[in-house]
């Protein structure tokens, strides 16, 4: 790849442009898993300069807005004082909220804008998602009002108002042997913030979990409570992330995420040791065992090092884990994964280095709340595992799958020779022309097309793209599926809500139904595959499949082993097992899946 422009493919274009849609998807895999996504690296040094800018803003503004701080050259004479991190956790709600954090810029498909969040939350009319618009009154509908935008408004607004805002007196409380001087974050105020952001999140589940409620929202909930549960409760919460996101990976997906993941590692230029990551590339893309050996080290380390955290209260052995617990999200972030997430790592670097590194040794009996703890036990572990037990039914983040590879996924079908995309396109009140658009702006035709498909490819070398490939023939009108273009819903999301962090519940049928009021589509014009996330104690995933027009048109589920045993590419003939529960069409088109159509 260069500095500038992405890396060429090794493919002639004219050639590829002819081939059957998994014929197409199948260089495109083979290219990443030596080369990963061919990102410049120009873009890598544009997300290098942003977390700069992250980090001493925060440390300037903070800083600068309370009494008893000072400026960045004695940021390490204050850095450990607790209104600090509880601003930090405003600076990064603020952060994430305005669209600056994850999913931003081009490894999350953002190109022009390279942002979303506020480009769609301040204006009337594009799409929201309420959670239970059936359920909760007031909150029915899919548009955007005034009422939204203000809600969104207002919880920025306060967020500001907390972070611009002095400390609050409070007794003098020692630390580890050091005096909390600068005082607290006003609690009426974060109460209200709480509220605010609580009702926005009733009538657009998007907008709320982009500010991360599972996190930054339950620290909050701590910062309400006396001064002295404070460290002993933010470590229950950085501990509850490290074992939930650790048991999210006990399953036969994260492998692949790992081999995918260190493909595209911008500093690992061994295309060797990329190979090597997999069975027998080219032909044969499942991950390798020594693939498998590094999702197993890593998930030992996340349940290992914060578990060592939680039990030594300082000491050596506290130590260790603390340099272990900042190695392990350095690493992360050099790793640049798809979504983004590079300012949360920092985040945990902090708070793993001020909660266990200065405050390790402070003594359990400080958390003297049965409440508080109540709170951070149901939020941080009871959610947690009921969204595993129940994945249909939580959202991703808070069931804290982030990289498991264990996600709701789908993909969407455009009838061609309808212009169904065009429609789409078109006529849906978006924040963002559709990612196709963008490149071709930037580029043209045929490559925005091998974006796209690198996308599909992308998804199609973890185990649930490859049911996703063999679902196609029953989502597409008489199983033909090169009358339609197969597009990624995680990228349509980020048009069309303003934000996509890999969460299929945002470009579910709830989406669909939103396009759909817009668009009137007909029937068999548009298609989309959605496919749940596995039960932690099930291996089977379920799918359902709708009609723009007539709704649910079939539904099934798929076995985790048939995934796991198969190419990205399906042998380029579509055969899966597949098992129906109710609906379907024979899909005959399997049987001729290279008819070809023009990209």
């Amino acid at each position: 790849m260069g500095f500038i422009n992405p890396a060429p493919v090794p493919f002639d274009v004219e050639e590829w442009r002819e081939k059957p849609h998994l014929e197409r998807v199948k260089p495109l895999a083979q290219d990443w898993a030596a080369n990963g996504f061919g990102t410049p690296y120009a873009i890598h040094v544009l997300y290098i300069l942003k977390l700069i800018a992250f980090s001493f803003g925060a440390i300037a503004v903070i800083g600068a807005t309370t009494t008893g701080l000072g400026g960045i050259s004695n940021f390490g004479d204050w850095w450990t004082e607790p209104i600090v991190f509880q601003k930090l956790v405003v600076w990064m709600i603020l952060w994430e909220m305005i669209g600056l954090g994850s999913s931003s810029m081009p490894l999350s498909f953002r190109f022009l804008p390279p942002i979303g969040c506020i480009l769609a939350w301040v204006r009337p009319g594009t799409i929201r998602l309420p959670p239970w618009p059936d359920k909760v009154p007031l909150t029915a509908g899919n548009r955007r009002t005034p009422i939204d935008v203000l809600l969104y408004l207002g919880v920025l607004g306060l967020a500001f108002a907390l972070l611009l805002s002095d400390g609050t007196a409070t007794s003098a409380i020692s630390f580890s042997g050091e005096e909390a001087t600068a005082g607290r974050l006003d609690t009426t105020l974060i109460a209200v913030l709480l509220g605010v952001w609580v009702a926005l999140g009733l009538r657009d589940k998007v907008s709320y979990l982009c500010g991360r409620p599972e996190i930054y929202g339950l620290l909050l909930v701590v910062f309400l409570f006396p001064i002295t549960n404070f460290v002993i409760a933010s470590q229950l919460v950085l501990i509850a992330i490290w074992f939930g996101a650790a048991t999210s990976k006990l399953n036969h997906h994260f492998s692949s995420v790992v081999a995918v993941m260190v493909s595209n590692t911008p500093w690992n230029r061994s295309k060797t040791i990329k190979k090597q990551l997999y069975r027998n590339w080219p032909e044969d893309l499942r991950a390798s065992k020594k693939a498998t050996y590094f999702a197993h080290l890593g998930t030992i380390i996340e349940f290992g090092l914060p578990l060592l955290l939680l039990v030594t209260q300082g000491g050596t052995l506290g130590t260790f884990a603390v340099i272990g617990m900042v190695i392990f999200h350095i690493h992360i972030t050099s790793t640049f994964p798809l979504a983004v997430p590079l300012e949360w790592n920092l985040f945990m670097i902090f708070g793993t280095l001020v909660l266990f590194g200065q405050y390790g040794d402070v003594a359990w009996s400080t958390l003297d709340s049965a409440p508080l703890l109540a709170i951070i036990l149901f939020s941080g572990v009871g959610v947690m595992l009921y969204g595993n037990f129940r994945p249909d039914q939580v959202s991703f983040l808070p069931s804290m799958r982030y990289y498991a590879g264990n996600w709701a996924t789908s993909q969407w079908l455009f009838r061609r020779d309808t212009n169904a995309e065009e429609k789409f396109e078109a006529k849906v009140k978006k924040s963002s022309p559709i990612v196709y658009n963008q490149l071709e702006k930037l580029y043209d035709a045929d490559s925005a097309e091998i974006f796209l498909t690198k996308a599909l490819a992308f998804r199609a070398m973890h185990p649930h793209g490859r049911a996703l490939n063999g679902l196609l023939p029953h989502a597409a009108v008489g199983g033909e599926v090169e009358d339609y273009k197969v597009r990624e819903g995680e990228f349509l999301t980020g048009a069309t809500v303003g934000w996509n962090f890999g969460d299929g519940h945002f470009h579910n049928q709830q989406l669909l139904e939103a396009v759909q009021e817009q668009c009137q589509f007909e029937e068999g014009e548009l298609r989309i595959i959605c496919l749940e996330s596995q039960p932690i104690h099930i291996q089977r995933q379920q799918y359902r499949i709708y009609d723009a027009k007539t709704g649910l048109i079939e539904t099934g589920y798929v076995e985790v082993k048939d995934m796991i045993e198969r190419q990205p590419w399906l042998d380029l003939n579509y055969e899966f097992p597949v098992h129906v529960t109710s609906g379907g069409q024979a899909p005959a088109a399997a049987a001729s899946p290279r008819t070809a159509a023009p990209a």
